[in-house]
């Protein structure tokens, strides 16, 4: 499985010197939700970086679609959410919350 990584030029930088190839540059709101939609059709993608504040750019069903989907899963990073969400998604997953 591959790592994906979708935001502004600023934001993928640091992943494209890491060598992290598949990496899709957007600069609207309307580029974030085809670069989204695109990766989930993709098989080959495990784990997508974005983040929070454009994942919380995209249309509420995009989202749902995301949240349910068990691959593949997307990490935000950055903001005040991010690390509620983060925890989340492990509560889910394993049916414990690791931060009580």
């Amino acid at each position: 499985m591959k790592v994906a990584v979708i935001g502004d030029p600023d934001f993928t930088l640091g992943f494209r010197l890491v060598g992290i190839r598949d990496v899709y540059e957007v600069s609207s709101d309307e580029e974030i939700v085809k670069a989204v939609e695109d990766v989930l059709k993709r098989e080959d993608i495990g784990v997508v970086v974005i983040r929070y504040d454009d994942l919380k750019k995209l249309p509420y069903t995009l989202r749902r679609e995301i949240d349910e989907r068990v691959t593949p899963t997307f990490v935000a990073v950055g903001g005040v959410g991010a690390v509620e969400e983060i925890r989340e998604k492990i509560r889910r997953a394993i049916g414990v919350d690791l931060w009580k």
